[in-house]
Formats: structure tokens, C-alpha cells, sequence
């Protein structure tokens, strides 16, 4: 998230009733329900995620062992376990 200046991007009107409230603060704007985004949309850090994970589980349905998937992709014998069982 990065910081907008509120009189570039709204009318003067808007921004002098804003005042009122909050001035020389950070206000943080909610996105729209509609048009909220999942943690990672935007970066593609989710994407990322999600293909490492498919290959976990391809993996150890190939026959790697749970241990080796730990060591593989950095991760403990926990999380390993929780995307197996998860897909």
C-alpha cells in the first residue's frame, strides 16, 4: 500500500471536509467489497504459492518423502504436511 496525497487525487471540497475529521493523519480508504483483493493478487506472490504447492503435492504423490519435500523446498515437516492434506 503506498501513500497518496488526498488534494492530488480528490476535489478541494471533499478534502477540506475531510479536515473536519482528520488532518495531518493517515486515513486509510477500504477498496469496495466487490473489488477487494486477496492477499498476493496484486503482486503475485498467491500465483507463486499456489504453483509451489501443486508441485509439493506432485511430488509426494511421484513417491518423495515427506522429510525430502521439507529439505527441498525449505519448509518443516509440518507445513509440508498441512498442503498435502489441504489439496
Amino acid at each position: 500500500m503506498r501513500y497518496i496525497n488526498a488534494s492530488v487525487v480528490l476535489p478541494e471540497e471533499l478534502v477540506e471536509q475531510s479536515q473536519e475529521y482528520v488532518q495531518g493523519e493517515y486515513l486509510y480508504i477500504p477498496a469496495r467489497k466487490n473489488e477487494f483483493k486477496v492477499w498476493g493478487e496484486l503482486s503475485g506472490a498467491r500465483k507463486e504459492i499456489n504453483q509451489r504447492n501443486d508441485a509439493i503435492v506432485g511430488a509426494y504423490l511421484s513417491g518423495a518423502s515427506v522429510e525430502e519435500l521439507s529439505e527441498s523446498f525449505f519448509l518443516s515437516t509440518y507445513a509440508i504436511r498441512k498442503i498435502i492434506y489441504q489439496k
